[in-house]
Parts: structure tokens; C-alpha cells; sequence
């Protein structure tokens, strides 16, 4: 892998994590396009490095957020009254919407493994995926803020982000259609979707970085895969500042058209090679 590749890749990366248009289904569909090949092993573990990269811009992004939740959760337990506030709930609240695609994840891993390997049906899933944005807009409307979160719509969005199992869905897409689909309101079900994607980043870089260190001259990867972390950080950061103003003032269609346009693109080259 080039340097240029990586940095291009860490940029889409980035563009595309918290954007309602699936970050996986870029990081197969752009080297497919262009004709890149690489060592299967490596390519996974550099894509999830990536996520590791928007993992730490989404930190940093909600660090204040972060820091009142944890020292809410700390304290509520201590005081032997774990859901006093609203940041000790919020934080209960992540971990709940946490255990369905956790669960999902370890029984179908095997299964939608292969797909990452099958661009044209990558493409098929991100186009159909488009549903979940139109069908949220339609459906919600659009009247609770994070404060009225219950558990019940915590296990429903977590739920929806065990959908994004699939390459093409999108964690974020997954997870802000939840939410609006349980009314919240843009901003709120996006706001929710980023501190979900904290734990579920986090541990996926965490089995990358394993994986890493267990490949062959692991350290002649380090440049190229440190210039798409530090690209994937800084593009994700921007963006996340960007969808949070989007969405306070304008719905999510715009993502589904580009889902339904970039898809069907992709599968008219595909059939185009084959002729």
C-alpha cells in the first residue's frame, strides 16, 4: 500500500464514517474502482485502523460529553442511584444499545465476512439501504430531544445498528434512522448515533491493532497506516461538526439519492467490464 492510497483512503474514511452513506461499503467500492488489489490481511486490518482514527476524532469531538457522562455513571453507582441524572441514563443508555449488535455481531461474523469481498453486492446493499433514510424521514416526527430517551428506544436503536453488520447499510444510517424512527429529533438521533459508535469503534480497533502486531514485519505497514489515521481523524472531526449543523436544519434525503446514484454507478461499471 502507497502512502497515497492510504492517505486517499483515510480521507474517504473520514468523509464517510459519520455520513449517513457507509464508510465500508467506500473502502471496497473506491480500490475496486480504481483496480487496486491488497494483501487481504492487511486491507482489513488498515480499514479498521481507519475506524480507529474517526473512533479518536469522535472522542475528542464529544471529550466534555464523555467526561460528565463517565463522572455521572461513577458517581450514580457510588451513590447507589445509577440513573439520578441524565448523564448517568445517557450513559446506561449507550451500553444498552451496545448489546444487540454485540450479540448479532459474534453469531453472524462468519456469515457477512465473505460479503466484504463481493463489491457488486456491496453496492446493491449500500443503493438498497436507502430505505432506512427515506423510510425514517417519512415515518418520524420529529419531537424528542436525547431527554426523553427510554431503554426501550435504546434497544431499537441498537437493534437498527446491528443492520449495519451488513457492508453497505452504515452504522450511522443505521442508527440516526432508529432514532428518528422513534421520533427524536434529527440532531438528538445523530448526536446519540456518535456516542453509540464509541464502544463499538473502539473495540473493533482494538482486535485490528492485534491483528497487526501478529502479521510478518508488521512495522514496514506503520507509515502509509499512520497517514490514514491521522487523515481519517482530522476528515471526521470536520465532518462530524458538519452533519451535527446539516441535520439541526435540513433532513436526510440528499443521502439516500447519493446512496441510490453512487450504487447504480457502481454496478453499470461492473457490467460494463463484463462486456
Amino acid at each position: 500500500m502507497t502512502f497515497f492510497q492510504s492517505l486517499l483512503l483515510g480521507l474517504v474514511q473520514g468523509l464517510t464514517e459519520f455520513i449517513p452513506v457507509s464508510s465500508t461499503a467506500h473502502l471496497i467500492l473506491v480500490p475496486w474502482l480504481l483496480g487496486w488489489t491488497f494483501d487481504p490481511n492487511v486491507e482489513f486490518v488498515f480499514n479498521v485502523l481507519l475506524q480507529l482514527g474517526t473512533t479518536v476524532a469522535v472522542i475528542v469531538y464529544f471529550w466534555k460529553d464523555l467526561l460528565n457522562i463517565a463522572r455521572a455513571v461513577i458517581t450514580g453507582l457510588l451513590q447507589r442511584q445509577p440513573f439520578a441524572t441524565f448523564d448517568a441514563r445517557l450513559g446506561w443508555l449507550v451500553v444498552v444499545a451496545t448489546i444487540p449488535a454485540v450479540v448479532l455481531g459474534l453469531l453472524l461474523k462468519k456469515y457477512v465476512e465473505g460479503l466484504h469481498q463481493q463489491p457488486v453486492i456491496v453496492a446493491v446493499i449500500m443503493a438498497g439501504a436507502a430505505v432506512l433514510i427515506f423510510g425514517s424521514e417519512y415515518i418520524g416526527k420529529r419531537e424528542r430531544g436525547l431527554e426523553g430517551l427510554t431503554w426501550r428506544d435504546a434497544l431499537f436503536i441498537g437493534g437498527a445498528q446491528a443492520l449495519a453488520l451488513l457492508p453497505g447499510v452504515s452504522r450511522s444510517a443505521a442508527t440516526i434512522s432508529g432514532g428518528l424512527a422513534r421520533n427524536l429529533e434529527r440532531p438528538a438521533a445523530a448526536r446519540f448515533s456518535f456516542l453509540m459508535s464509541i464502544p463499538a469503534l473502539t473495540a473493533a480497533s482494538a482486535v485490528a491493532l492485534k491483528d497487526l502486531v501478529e502479521l510478518p514485519n508488521f512495522t514496514q505497514y506503520l507509515p502509509p497506516l499512520a497517514l490514514g489515521f491521522v487523515a481519517a481523524g482530522v476528515m471526521g472531526y470536520a465532518c462530524i461538526h458538519w452533519l451535527l449543523g446539516y441535520l439541526a436544519k435540513r433532513p436526510m434525503y440528499i443521502f439516500g439519492w447519493y446512496r441510490l446514484i453512487a450504487g447504480a454507478l457502481c454496478l453499470l461499471v461492473y457490467f460494463v467490464r463484463g462486456m
